[in-house]
């Protein structure tokens, strides 16, 4: 399932994690626990992997998660806004340092004008970092494609908020 560059990616990511005595908690919609399942194919990874959640629905968002209800009305499931809450909800949810969260319209239907197959919205909560959140538009190569290139840049940014 899973490319031999995402599997050393990740087996990267672990050490990294490892070396600055993170713990790591993923909160996903669109990608529906891939980042999980990825850090979880590395052996080693329950050193630094804390937890995940699945959270599909929006009742998952706010009840696992503490999403304000309010925020997914105003901004939909699918937006920075909601990114960043569940974000900051998987770490006030679990033990971890670093949490990373995805949201998006992966495909084949579910896509409007206004939010496109292909949009994805990932938010990022570290300890003693100020949040951040990216915005991609991949476009419609299908609903594994939009997946896999959402765990990817998933881990990118938490590469980049343990270099910072």
């Amino acid at each position: 399932m899973f490319t031999p560059e995402l599997i050393a990616h990740a087996d990267r990511l672990i050490a990294a994690l490892r070396t600055r005595g993170w713990m790591l908690a993923t909160a996903e919609s669109c990608t529906g626990g891939l980042i999980a399942a990825l850090v979880t194919e590395i052996a080693g990874a329950s050193d630094v992997f804390e937890r995940g959640f699945v959270t599909y629905s929006n009742a998952a968002k706010i009840g696992c998660l503490g999403v304000d209800y309010d925020l997914l009305r105003r901004h939909g499931a699918v937006s920075r806004e909601v990114a960043l809450a569940m974000a900051a909800g998987a770490r006030r949810a679990s033990a971890a340092d670093i949490a990373v969260a995805v949201t998006g319209v992966a495909g084949p239907g579910g896509g409007t004008p206004e939010k496109p197959v292909g949009l994805v919205h990932i938010g990022l909560a570290a300890l003693g970092k100020p949040a951040a959140s990216r915005e991609f538009h991949f476009g419609d190569p299908g609903r594994s494609a939009i997946r896999l290139a959402t765990v990817s840049e998933a881990l990118k940014m938490i590469d980049e908020a343990l270099a910072a």
